[in-house]
């Protein structure tokens, strides 16, 4: 504890917000818990730790006793450790030491890499020749594939490794330890038939990478921090294509997806959207962007291939950091307006918690939505507005979850392309298409000809309200769905 006092806000406001994330309690309760109690005045309605004083991220870490907690706290320690380490360097360094310095130097590094390694399970990489090992430039690229579980957690599937020269140093099917509940084969590309003869364990990749990480090999990987997460992995010498590269979208740089990279930084798509991931190809990229930027010095930034996003977007609220426990249909308690629920799932999902879409009829509506939580508005990694919402259910239910817009506030939004041919009604072109093409105005004919989509225009409008009775429809159902519950729990 002594030197949690001693720490910088910084790191205070790092440690409590990880806290957060974990769901982690002292004696008076979680943080917003405890500023009920420490300030009565104030209270949660400033509750990001980062415009709270020191002194009251400290009071709220000594409510902490339990032994795993504190070891926790210890392990963000280190990890800011290591970074005021690499700040202190003085040997000029290679170009593989400086991408782990950039990586170890991120302001997300030590939230994303504080690790629960104490925990019975996790491997640490340790060296004896800490000098020698840090110099060494040595690399090998990974990628994992994680399924869900039935307890709700992820457990390893797949896991690859490739060298400097792309060439395969690991390529195992991993036997998850749990019953399995979803094998996100669209995602995985793997099934259940394809592990029936697998016999390798967790605790055996474990073993096949700590021989390939000994003497300070440097690990690559994109968002690495989930698959260390997912190999139960502690290793400190690593570079992470994620916060190396910054990607430009709109009026704001955001962490880019690995496809991002792919496409503008090497020239190719690593895969069409649908596809499931190829965890080797997926390795191999990120060895090759690494390898990209030491051999060409490719910019830090990575120009974004388009920075207009599809209107449908902005129609949408990405709830996410879900419980488990609150199905989907009680968003419609949580969130005010008209709305579908679309569940989404994900490769990196928690294990305790999921995410999904709320899904309105327009951007207006999904704005109003939004606006309605009179809480702190926040930036996501990306740039898009989110909030953090606590509620209590009718049923007694209560929890927490992020509403996060889809689109960044300022980005233009344009209609979704169709695969269909275009109506006449299309082609017509308007006011705003001829100042972007510069084409000239229609001739007197060619107007006469176009009343001819009258006909098309009265059928599009005739179809458009049998579209709006069947969404009203819909909205009565869920609303029937939500009046059901309530019944069912005794209210």
């Amino acid at each position: 504890m002594e030197k949690i006092e001693n720490a910088s806000k910084e790191v205070l406001v790092d440690i409590v917000k990880l806290a957060q994330k974990q769901g982690m309690k002292g004696e008076n309760g979680g943080w917003k818990d405890f500023l009920k109690l420490y300030d009565t005045k104030v209270g949660v309605s400033l509750s990001d730790p980062a415009r709270r004083s020191p002194e009251a991220l400290i009071a709220f870490l000594k409510t902490f006793t339990n032994v795993d907690d504190l070891k926790f706290f210890e392990k963000v320690l280190e990890k800011h450790d290591s970074v005021n380490q690499m700040e202190k360097k003085t040997d000029k360094m290679s170009p593989e030491q400086e991408l782990v310095y950039k990586t170890v130097g991120h302001p997300q590094y030590a939230m994303n890499y504080s690790f629960p390694s104490h925990e019975e399970g996790w491997m640490v990489t340790k060296s004896r020749k800490k000098n020698k090992a840090m110099r060494c430039n040595t690399m090998v690229a990974v990628d994992c594939e994680m399924v869900l579980c039935e307890d709700g957690t992820d457990a390893l599937v797949r896991v690859c490794v490739v060298d400097r020269d792309l060439n395969v140093k690991l390529d195992e099917l991993v036997k998850p330890d749990r019953a399995v509940a979803d094998y996100r084969t669209h995602i995985t590309g793997v099934a259940a038939k394809d592990l029936e003869q697998v016999t390798c364990s967790l605790q055996d990749v474990q073993v096949s990478m700590m021989k390939l990480l000994a003497r300070g090999t440097i690990l690559v990987g994109h968002s690495l921090n989930n698959d260390l997460q997912a190999l139960k992995v502690d290793h400190t010498r690593v570079i992470d294509t994620s916060l190396v590269f910054k990607y430009w979208s709109g009026s704001n740089f955001r962490r880019p997806s690995l496809n991002d990279l792919c496409k503008s930084v090497l020239g190719y798509e690593l895969r069409k959207e649908g596809e499931p991931h190829d965890c080797l190809e997926d390795a191999r990229a990120a060895m090759k962007l690494v390898l990209a930027k030491i051999e060409t010095g490719v910019d830090d930034t990575a120009p974004a291939q388009h920075n207009d996003v599809n209107e449908t977007d902005g129609t949408k609220l990405l709830c996410h950091r879900i419980p488990i426990s609150i199905p989907g249909e009680k968003l419609l308690e949580v969130i005010p307006g008209d709305f579908t629920i679309e569940v989404k799932t994900s490769k990196k999902a928690g294990g305790d918690k999921y995410s999904a879409f709320a899904v309105f009829k327009t951007k207006q509506e999904a704005d109003q939505a939004f606006e309605s939580f009179d809480v702190e508005q926040v930036k996501d990694s990306s740039g898009r507005p989110q909030k953090f919402i606590s509620f209590k259910l009718d049923s007694g239910l209560a929890g927490s979850l992020y509403v996060r817009k889809m689109v960044q506030d300022g980005i233009n939004i344009v209609p979704v392309a169709s695969n269909k041919r275009p109506s006449e009604d299309d082609i017509i072109p308007t006011q705003s298409k001829k100042l972007k093409t510069d084409e000239t105005p229609l001739e007197p004919k060619e107007m006469v000809a176009c009343n001819k989509c009258d006909g098309y225009l009265k059928e599009i409008e005739s179809l458009k309200k049998i579209v709006s009775e069947r969404d009203q429809e819909i909205s009565m159902l869920h609303k029937l769905i939500v009046s059901q519950a309530r019944k069912q729990s005794g209210l």
